[in-house]
Formats: C-alpha cells, sequence, structure tokens
C-alpha cells in the first residue's frame, strides 16, 4: 500500500515511555496516535513529526494552521519544512525522515472527502522535504474520523472513501500504550478555545456596561490600584470564590494591561495557588466580552503560563495559539511558545519567577522594617542607642549603627556627612494610557516619549537573546531561542532579566503547537 507498511517507527511519549516506547506499526497507527502527539485534536492544521537516528524515533513536532487559500500553500509548505530541520538540529540533527498529517473537517454533513482538496499541499510539503534531504516516510489525510494516505499510488488499493481512524470500540495497542504512557487527548482545539468564549446573553449586557463605564476612568487607575485590586481578587478566588462583581472584573481587566500588574498575576503560580489561579483567569477571559475582545489577551496569556505550570502542555499550547492570533506579537505569549517549541520545560523560568517574587518580597518586608517608628530608651530600645537631638534614639560612637552609616557613605574623611537617605517608598504614579505605557499590548519593546526605552516585561530573556533576524514565517509555527535566552538568565543568578526593550516583537508569526 505505501512505504510504512513493513516498518516501524517508535516515538518518545511520555515519561513512561522511555522504559517502553511506543510503536507504530503502520498508517493506521499513526492516524490513531496522532492527538496523543499532540495532546488534543488538531483540526484545520498541517502537522510535522521528524524522525531521528537509525531507529526512526519520534523528533521534532510542528502543528501549523491549514491556510486558508491555496494561494499560500507553497509559503507554508516551505516554512513548515524549514521550521521542521532547523528544531531537529537544535536538538540533536537533521531528521532522517518525516511524517506528515494534514487535517481539515468537512464543512457540511455531505462535502466530499477533503483528501481531493489538499492533495496538492500534500505534494508541495513532499516537495519541501525533498530539497532538504529528508525523504517523507508517509503522509496522511485526517478528516472526519478517518484517514487517506496520499503516498498510495495504486489503483485500487485503498477505499475512495479512506479507512477509520478507531478500528473497534477500544483504541489499538499504540493508543493504549500511550495511555499508559500518560497521555490523552483534552478535546479538540475548537473545543479548547470555544470554552474561553466571552459569555453570552443576559450576562453579557451588564458586563458590557461595566467595561464601558471602566474604560474612560483605566488611564487614571494607579498601578498600586490595580495591584491591589489583583492581590484581592486572587485572594477571594483562592479563598473559593468563583466570581467577581461586574465592576471589579471591568477594572480588573483594564488594570491586566499594564505589563507590570500582569507580571504579579505570573507569580501566582506555586502549588496551592494554581488551581485558585486558573479559575480567576478564565472567569476574566470569558468577561472580556465585544467589543472589549482585547482585554482577553493578559488573562489568557497567564491561563497558558498556569496551565503549562500544571503540567496541562496541550492547553497550554492551544491557549498561546489563540493569544497569538488575537495580538500578534504579544511578548510574553511569544516567549512562552518559543519556550515550549524549544522543548524546555517550565522548571527554568519557574524557578527564575520564584527568585523573582522573593527578592520582591524580601524588599517589602525591608522597606516595612526601616518605616516602623524607632523604640523609645527603656526595656525595648535597642542595644547601643542613645538619645538624639529631638528625642530619637541614635547609635553611640564605636556602635555598630555608626559603623553601618558609614558604610552607607555618611561621613567621608574630609568631608560633610551624606543626608541618610529616606526609607519612605516613592507612590508610584499613575499608568499612562494604554497606547503609551511599556509599549503597548502589541509593541511591548518599542521605545517610549523622548527615546527613553518602555517598561519591563516578565519572564524577558537575556541581552541579546531576541528573535532571530529576518524571520517572517506563515501564521502558526515560531521557533526562537528561548531555551538559551532563559538557561543565560538563570545561570547569571538574575532570575528573569527584566531589560527594557530587549526584544521586538515579530509580526505575521506562524508559530508551532
Amino acid at each position: 500500500m505505501n512505504a510504512m507498511n513493513n516498518e516501524h517507527v517508535t516515538l518518545s511519549l511520555g515519561p513512561a515511555s522511555e522504559q517502553r516506547p511506543v510503536v507504530m506499526r503502520g498508517p493506521a497507527d499513526m492516524a490513531e496516535l496522532l492527538p496523543y502527539l499532540l495532546g488534543f485534536y488538531p483540526d484545520d492544521s498541517i502537522v510535522a513529526v521528524g524522525l531521528q537516528g537509525p531507529d526512526l524515533h519520534q523528533g521534532g513536532v510542528i502543528r501549523a494552521d491549514l491556510p486558508l487559500s491555496s494561494a499560500d500553500w507553497p509559503a507554508a509548505a516551505e516554512e513548515t519544512a524549514a521550521l521542521l530541520v532547523a528544531l531537529s538540529e537544535r536538538h540533536g540533527g537533521r531528521p532522517l525522515e518525516v511524517l506528515l498529517y494534514l487535517c481539515q473537517d468537512p464543512v457540511t454533513a455531505h462535502a466530499p472527502p477533503a483528501v481531493d482538496e489538499l492533495r496538492p499541499l500534500a505534494d508541495q510539503l513532499r516537495a519541501a522535504f525533498g530539497r532538504r534531504g529528508v525523504a517523507v516516510k508517509e503522509s496522511l489525510c485526517v478528516s472526519d474520523g478517518r484517514w487517506w494516505s496520499f503516498l498510495c499510488r495504486r489503483e485500487g488499493c485503498c477505499d475512495p472513501a479512506g479507512n477509520p481512524v478507531r478500528r473497534g470500540p477500544d483504541p489499538g495497542p499504540a493508543a493504549a500504550a500511550a495511555t499508559v504512557a500518560g497521555l490523552v487527548p483534552r478535546g479538540s482545539r475548537k473545543a479548547i478555545v470555544g470554552a474561553l468564549a466571552p459569555v453570552g446573553p443576559p450576562a453579557d449586557a451588564a458586563q458590557r456596561e461595566a467595561l464601558a463605564r471602566a474604560e474612560p476612568l483605566a488611564g487614571s487607575v494607579s498601578r498600586e490600584q490595580g495591584l491591589e485590586l489583583l492581590e484581592q481578587a486572587f485572594a477571594e478566588f483562592a479563598a473559593g470564590a468563583r466570581e467577581l462583581d461586574e465592576e471589579r472584573t471591568a477594572r480588573l481587566l483594564f488594570a491586566l494591561r499594564d505589563r507590570l500588574t500582569r507580571d504579579r498575576g505570573v507569580e501566582f503560580v506555586r502549588p496551592a495557588e494554581l488551581a485558585p489561579a486558573e479559575r480567576l483567569w478564565r472567569f476574566l477571559v470569558r468577561r472580556a466580552v465585544p467589543p472589549y475582545e482585547g482585554c482577553a489577551v493578559a488573562p489568557l496569556t497567564l491561563l497558558a503560563w498556569a496551565s503549562w505550570v500544571a503540567g496541562d502542555t496541550a492547553t497550554a499550547r492551544v491557549v498561546l495559539g489563540h493569544v497569538l492570533r488575537l495580538s500578534p506579537g504579544y511578548l510574553l505569549a511569544e516567549l512562552l511558545y518559543e519556550s515550549m517549541n524549544d522543548g524546555m520545560t517550565p522548571g527554568a523560568l519557574l524557578s527564575a519567577v520564584e527568585a523573582q517574587r522573593r527578592r520582591r518580597e524580601e524588599r517589602a518586608a525591608a522597606v516595612r522594617r526601616a518605616s516602623e517608628p524607632a523604640a523609645e530608651d527603656g526595656p525595648g530600645a535597642p542595644p547601643g542607642a542613645e538619645r538624639a537631638p529631638g528625642g530619637e534614639p541614635g547609635p553611640r560612637s564605636g556602635s555598630p549603627g555608626k559603623a553601618r552609616r558609614r558604610h552607607r557613605g555618611g561621613r567621608r574623611k574630609g568631608g560633610s556627612a551624606a543626608p541618610t537617605p529616606t526609607a519612605t517608598p516613592t507612590p508610584a504614579p499613575a499608568p499612562a494610557p494604554e497606547d503609551q505605557r511599556q509599549g503597548g499590548p502589541d509593541h511591548p519593546g518599542e521605545p517610549g516619549p523622548a527615546g527613553r526605552p518602555r517598561g519591563s516585561v516578565a519572564l524577558l530573556p537575556a541581552p541579546g537573546c531576541g528573535p532571530a533576524a529576518g524571520a517572517r514565517p506563515t501564521r502558526g509555527v515560531r521557533l526562537g531561542r528561548a531555551a538559551a535566552c532563559a538557561s543565560a538568565a538563570v545561570r547569571s543568578g538574575a532570575g528573569l532579566h527584566r531589560g527594557r526593550g530587549a526584544r521586538q516583537g515579530a509580526g505575521g508569526a506562524h508559530r508551532a503547537h
């Protein structure tokens, strides 16, 4: 029937598969295992699976949106082949062969099979990989629960109506082995995105009115007020709440457009915080009702981050893809996508987030201690303290307190005493309007007024780790250098680098799932 019938392909699926690999014995297994490879059932997708080494084990996996227009198919084929080869080379070498899937369900119940319509794209993909020295081991069309092989050319060999993906009520041996390896598909991509759709009537009307009232006031809300609103909402969800009132929901959605306020939400990933954080982000996403869909970008990205940390990589991938369709170039979503596509686990970024959070908490505690009133003389007075002019205790000559003050630059030899810096924090200024705040939602790294770079972005990689120049992949696949950047940040001991303007969002990116 085709080249794969008499050869096995080994897949590395999940941690358990290290002891017992999953083996595909033909195109039927290949079709049935597709959702296990991705963690969800793809729709309107190109999927490419690289095969590495003499045993042809699974290498890189790319999922790309199926272009709507056939005029875009040649570019999509070239980019898919180039990106899979690049991904594989970063992880051990070029693929020897590749498995290809084209997935498209019929629009209507009686539409003709998609296999004939998609055959030119299959040929273009085969040619694109061939130009890079990578043979196509198998190429399938998967549609409406059935599969066809694009490589089967023998007349009368294959049923024109296709072959069922599931050959019986129970999963086949390969799918059962994938389940044992800990992989369970989480539904289709459309279903995952559909569960995040804005609420409908009657709840949408009240929320829309609240958003309309909050929008003109959003620019006058200080960052401190936004952070307080976020912390209070999270505390309520951690205590079991499932919703907020419309007014607070609207104010919080606008507050999360501020980068540093959103960055605080990135920190809610300690084990006890993950479940309430996911509930809060899902609630906010569904309250970004039309025409305020743009307000969903920040909570969607936070939901993807929390899902990834919780081990739900499939949801994280689908949600990030949705974010980058709503807001191409949204920097935090791009970095998370690049990290996942480079085969990273969230551990390195998670360590950096936790270190950043601990430093912030320590600084806040130090400010609180420094701003507390000094104790009076008496049983509770600090050792070595004497009464200074004005009734405040001061350090005695030769005391540790005096030494500390000199260390901070209080009195220098031959000079006068420098004023002691005040410990009272400067109040946070009110955030600027969204088009002036830290680059705005879609241009986070652009310079601000008077050439000054705008604000920092959470999970920003180390300097010099921006995206490769010149690459403008079509919609659906994007590979970056996030792994190297995150590693550099962790090695530097600085946790997450929060430099200004270090990265530029890349528009029109075609991103991997």
